[in-house]
């Protein structure tokens, strides 16, 4: 299958600029390759140190120097719902690793936060940082030298990032992700959003706002609408990282429990000692990130990943670009319409033929590379499936030939829009980022008067006092990742939609995060450089002109520019913000934490 030259053009000029830094990203690899199977490099003190807790047949295993020997990394906990399904994850790979002679072992832990709990909470100001957290943490799992291969048991926002950048670092080593699936579904996510625009409102209580939100968030497995948990699903699984099929099968099912093993077998199948070597830095190329973006506007998925994807790529030696993002946003397809850009949820999506279908298309049609290395096997093409239980056997069968629901998941044939749903926005004001896949057209271009604040509080405060009736673009500034960290903005959204639903013109404009519920308000985030750096947006006053143009991709102040450059760039007293709830022990990554077209992170 050949690729649309758009889509080669981009892929060629990453692996062009990454020239140098791949190679040395391979070589690295290599050498930690050669070194051998590691338990055999260890000490006896090193080794019995290693093995004192297992069983007897598991330590006669791991004192030799044949038994493959898996690493498990979790982010297991029983409060989060993404999560607490992990819990019997451990057992459940051991005993399949045992069953064809090999060991595994709970190699370490990594912290899961979610952004929901913390949604306008100080702790959101640890969420993104939380990812490069994750990755030291899977690093320190691995640096025991015990493993031939791991597992990587995470599904939220920045945990599967956290885990893969972690995972590249031990790029030698074959991994796989394994999913824990979605809640099934609960409350139409529609009408969760319509609860919350009437709290806002103040026509419903905070009794009724309670009861929607149980109704939507209700079971274990992840949150149903497609935000960064479940548009981390589906790029595990379009970059081959993943079973095929597995990224939306519920948790608790007989078929969830056949895929977890299957992938422990997977795992121990692509060890440097069998004849299908498969480590995950060979895994995560230039054509696999390609892949992953495609996948990413095809499905309208979480900005989030424009910081995410960028770091990914930079941990296996890549260098990737919002130009490169925005250039294949143009050349792909919008396919799925999946919450907050229409009313259908991920169960949904799934049954209306899910992954397989969705790869199935795009291939067909030029917009994947099939010539990649996956978990699975050499081809994309190993991806046209959906997995199924037949007769308590795993199975794989073709995915349907044509959509289940053609308003949830459509042809190339017809797609929902002819271009991807993220957008590059660059003008007098810096660069940032907008997801359009929500915002209806008629709301894509915006031009009205700033309002400035330098916290979420500061805009809802101005709502209830009815100060924000009339076309506005909300300036919100010092969320960047070098102020606060870069928190998400979602308390935002009810009271924005509200001021639109009333007919005004209104946009945002942040350098903080809005993530995979962008919604319907066209939303300038990602701002670059961020006001503590002096950026453009801390210059902006209320009462100027600012000008969105999402179809142009333009962001731009109106007037006179000479004197908006000549400005004093805002200050702000952030200490207050950098003490509680843990915040004062991230000083160093507010420090180091890179620009946000840099992927916003502490590693250079």
């Amino acid at each position: 299958m050949s690729v649309r030259k758009s889509i080669q053009d981009v892929t060629d000029r990453i692996a062009a600029r990454s020239a140098l830094s791949r190679r040395d990203y391979l070589d690295r690899i290599e050498a930690a390759r050669e070194q051998g199977v590691h338990r055999s490099a260890l000490s006896c003190g090193n080794l019995a140190h290693g093995f004192a807790a297992c069983s007897p047949s598991d330590k006669a295993r791991l004192a030799g120097t044949r038994a493959l020997n898996l690493g498990i990394v979790t982010s297991y906990n029983d409060m989060l719902s993404a999560h607490q399904p992990y819990g019997t994850y451990p057992d459940l790979i051991k005993e399949a690793a045992r069953a064809i002679g090999a060991t595994a072992q709970v190699a370490g832990g990594v912290p899961a936060m979610c952004d929901g709990v913390t949604q306008g909470q100080p702790g959101m100001d640890l969420s993104l940082f939380s990812r490069d957290v994750i990755a030291m943490a899977t690093a320190i799992a691995l640096s025991h030298n015990m493993f031939d291969a791991a597992v990587y048991l995470g599904i939220c926002d920045k945990i599967v990032p956290g885990l893969l950048i972690g995972a590249l670092s031990f790029g030698h080593l074959p991994g796989v992700f394994v999913p824990a699936g979605p809640m099934p579904s609960g409350l139409p996510n529609d009408e969760k959003s319509r609860v919350r625009q009437l709290y806002m409102e103040g026509k419903v209580g905070r009794a009724e706002l309670l009861e929607a939100e149980a109704k939507s968030y209700h079971s274990p497995g992840t949150c149903t609408f497609y935000g960064t948990a479940n548009s981390n699903q589906m790029l595990m699984e379009i970059m081959g990282l993943h079973l095929p099929g597995a990224s939306f099968v519920n948790p608790g099912t007989p078929l969830r429990d056949a895929l977890t093993r299957e992938a422990t077998r997977r795992a121990l199948s692509l060890t440097a000692g069998g004849n299908d070597y498969t480590p995950i830095g060979h895994i995560v190329d230039e054509k696999a990130i390609v892949n992953g973006l495609v996948g990413l506007h095809a499905t309208g998925g979480s900005t989030n990943h424009t910081l995410h994807l960028i770091a990914i790529a930079a941990a296996a030696g890549l260098h990737v670009t919002w130009q490169d993002m925005s250039d294949l946003s143009d050349a792909v397809p919008l396919l799925a319409r999946v919450y907050p850009n229409g009313v259908a949820d991920v169960n949904h999506f799934h049954a209306a033929g899910g992954m397989g279908f969705l790869i199935r298309e795009l291939l067909e049609s030029g917009h994947l590379h099939e010539d990649v290395k996956t978990v699975w096997g050499a081809g994309l093409s190993n991806y046209t499936v959906e997995a199924k239980l037949l007769e308590n056997k795993l199975t794989f069968e073709p995915s349907p030939a044509q959509s289940g629901n053609p308003r949830i998941l459509a042809p190339v044939s017809a797609p929902f829009s002819a271009s991807g749903g993220l957008k590059l926005l660059t003008g007098n004001l810096g660069k940032s980022v907008i997801k359009v896949s929500a915002v209806k057209p008629g709301h894509r271009v915006v031009e009205a008067p700033a309002r400035v604040f330098h916290s979420q509080q500061g805009l809802q405060d101005a709502f209830k006092a009815g100060e924000l009736n009339g076309d506005v673009v909300a300036v919100v500034r010092f969320q960047g990742p070098k102020s606060v960290g870069m928190p998400e903005l979602h308390k935002l959204t009810p009271a924005l939609g509200v001021l639109q639903d009333r007919g005004y013109q209104v946009a945002l404009l942040t350098d903080g995060r809005m993530s995979g519920a962008s919604g319907k308000v066209p939303a300038a985030i990602h701002m670059t450089p961020e006001a503590s750096d002096g950026g453009a947006i801390s210059k902006i006053r209320d009462g100027d002109l600012i000008r969105l143009d999402a179809d142009a991709g333009t962001l731009t102040f109106l007037g006179d520019e000479r004197e908006f450059l000549s400005r004093t760039p805002a200050t702000e007293d952030l200490r207050k913000e950098h003490h509680g709830m843990g915040r004062e022990l991230f000083a160093g990554f507010r420090a180091m934490a890179g620009a946000a077209d840099r992927g916003a992170s502490v590693f250079g």
